[in-house]
């Protein structure tokens, strides 16, 4: 099986070991704590899931510097972008050498991991701005992204973790949430050797569906993992729940049998289009996957990126080597009314905007709230249903 980036195995933070989890469960109720934001809570999961291997906790600011300008630490370890633990006030932690942090996700605010603080350090308004221009390519307070990023707080905690928990993710998505190490054992369980994941945070349309077979055809793959953004998302974004019932649906009806698994990861989305990529890339050859789909405008937002930034970053700017994962580049694809199936736009090169049918997001929304399914060469209908019941729900 493909190897974890910058290890021979993976190295999850979560405590698996009982005994110690119950002793650091004790103590963490007698240490300071303090409630992390929930982009921090996020990449606590990511950590403790092994996703993020190597690392072993939140960098300090030099690093996330670093890798906001080279997508290297100040070692050299490779990392697309920086994991830092942000607070507003660190009155309730000043001269503590291990905190408990608190999940701001979850009632009561339960200790999610302890931190051994190894610095405390107050990031600059230059240093804020280098990482924004860096990663998000923007400083447009109106992007999700560098809005949530630029309202953490500006004092960086740094230091390794042991992660206690998954959050809300193991509870509210059951079937659905895994680690990198559970991934892997699974795709080791049904003799898969080449693997291709897809990365969504929306429900899967035809289109899709299709480019998921298409991609596995074409790279002769065994399995797809189909790995859905489980966190937080912005305003108008169809809720984790009702995308998990369209997509058990999609492949239950649509793909052959031990062909495809539906699982997914707890994250609050970054929308940083080709650094965002390059984090998708990075934790997916963690999970195992040989090859990994990268889309038309790829975790972007509105129009701050180009349809393929996201493609040309692992050309122009990814360090050679760091990834042993490969790219599959897809175009958009919708249904051809010439050949009646679903092709990509750029393999159909005679074809006009009317030879498509491809409708817009909004458009999709406005049926669907009225009641109307979109056609199947769009939609599944029983996709569709699931959407429908959806937005009828919520008028």
């Amino acid at each position: 099986m493909i190897k974890p980036i910058g290890a021979t195995e993976l190295k999850p933070l979560f405590v698996y070991d009982t005994t110690e989890h119950a002793a650091l469960t004790k103590e963490a109720a007698t240490l300071p704590s303090i409630l992390i934001s929930s982009q921090a809570a996020g990449n606590a999961v990511m950590m403790g899931g092994g996703y993020f291997t190597p690392l072993t906790g939140f960098m300090n600011v030099a690093d996330a510097v670093s890798i906001a300008e080279t997508m290297k630490t100040t070692s050299g370890q490779f990392f697309p972008v920086p994991v830092l633990n942000l607070v507003e006030s660190i009155d309730a932690i000043k001269g503590a050498e291990r905190i408990a942090l608190r999940d701001p996700n979850v009632s009561g605010n339960p200790v999610i991991a302890i931190q051994d603080v190894k610095s405390i350090e107050q990031v600059s308004d230059a240093q804020m701005k280098l990482m924004t221009q860096k990663v998000y390519r923007t400083e447009d307070m109106e992007h999700p992204g560098v809005k949530t990023f630029n309202s953490s707080g500006r004092y960086a905690i740094a230091g390794p973790i042991k992660v206690l928990n998954f959050s809300y993710f193991i509870t509210d998505f059951p079937d659905t949430f895994r680690t990198a190490v559970e991934i892997r054992n699974e795709i080791t369980e049904r003799g898969w050797k080449k693997v291709v994941a897809f990365q969504t945070r929306n429900p899967m349309h035809r289109a899709h569906e299709e480019l998921c077979h298409m991609a596995m055809d074409r790279l002769g793959c065994d399995g797809l993992v189909i790995h859905m953004l489980l966190g937080k998302l912005k305003k108008g974004d169809i809720p984790a729940d009702v995308r998990d019932n369209c997509i058990r649906k999609m492949v239950e009806l649509y793909f052959p049998p031990n062909s495809a698994m539906v699982t997914g990861y707890g994250f609050d989305m970054l929308y940083a289009g080709p650094r965002e990529a390059v984090l998708h890339a990075y934790f997916r050859q963690n999970m195992g996957a040989t090859h990994f789909i990268i889309g038309r405008d790829h975790a972007g937002v509105g129009d701050y990126y180009g349809p393929f930034d996201a493609q040309k970053i692992f050309e122009d700017e990814v360090p050679k080597g760091a990834m042993q994962i490969e790219m599959f580049m897809a175009d958009n694809t919708a249904w051809s009314k010439k050949m009646g199936k679903v092709v990509m736009m750029r393999e159909a090169p005679d074809h006009t905007k009317d030879d498509f049918i491809n409708l817009s997001g909004t458009k999709v929304r406005e049926m669907l709230g009225k009641g109307e399914a979109p056609p199947p060469e769009f939609s599944r209908p029983e996709v569709a249903q699931i959407l429908m019941d959806y937005y009828r729900s919520t008028l």
